[in-house]
This record gives structure tokens, C-alpha cells and sequence, in this order.
């Protein structure tokens, strides 16, 4: 079932098994890479009032944890703080994954960990 009342198609980069990543010998992607996008859904996310985000996601996108990473296309990354499913037993139609997130700083090109253009902050 789509999430009611979408106002967003947001994209799921979701992080491999921490178990999984220790038999490959795998870290965590290095800022600025993400995972393989899962797919994208119709889906909603709103900002509260305290700066936390609210996300509901399609449940095709199950499972998402903590840490992993929806971005809306715009340029806007939000990282899952806390995730929860939702299934009605009998009733698929209502099923969908809850969450909240952080809004991520914008990414700027350029930008890396030498500084702008390879240029350290210090160094002119």
C-alpha cells in the first residue's frame, strides 16, 4: 500500500548489516558517498516544531534502521533516527513505516576534506 497523502518520492539508501560489513571487511561509506539507492516511493515528510522530521515511508522500503539515509531528489538528505513498521494484520492497505529523522547539512560542490578546491582553510 502507498503511504496516504504523499508529499514527497523519497529514495532509501540503506546501510548493508553491520554483521555483513564486518565479514567483507566494509566500513560505513565515507561522507559524501551514500549506499545504493533501495528505490523510491511516494511518501511524506514533515518538519515539527522542536526540528525533527516525521517520515512515512512505503513498506516495500522495510527495512530501514537507524543511520540509514532518504534523500528527496531535491537536494534535501535526512538521516533515520528511529524507525518503526506498521502492519495491520489483514488489512495491507494501512501498512507503512514510520520514522523520525535529521535534516543533514546541504551538501556544497567542491567542498571536501582538504577544504574548497583541495585548499586547506590554514594554508593561504
Amino acid at each position: 500500500m502507498a503511504v496516504v497523502l504523499p508529499n514527497a518520492m523519497l529514495t532509501a539508501y540503506v546501510l548493508a548489516p553491520l554483521g555483513a560489513r564486518r565479514q567483507r571487511r566494509t566500513r560505513t561509506p565515507p561522507p559524501g558517498r551514500r549506499p545504493a539507492p533501495r528505490a523510491t516511493w511516494p511518501s511524506s515528510v514533515l518538519e515539527q516544531p522542536d526540528g525533527t522530521w516525521t517520515v512515512r515511508l512505503d513498506p516495500k522500503g522495510w527495512p530501514v534502521k537507524d543511520g540509514d539515509t532518504i534523500s528527496d531528489g531535491t537536494g534535501r538528505t535526512w538521516t533515520l533516527t528511529s524507525t518503526r513498521q506498521h502492519a495491520v494484520r489483514g488489512c495491507s492497505d494501512v501498512d507503512y513505516v514510520q520514522a523520525t529523522a535529521t535534516l543533514n547539512p546541504p551538501e556544497v560542490a567542491g567542498w571536501g576534506a582538504a577544504g574548497i578546491d583541495g585548499v586547506w582553510a590554514g594554508s593561504v
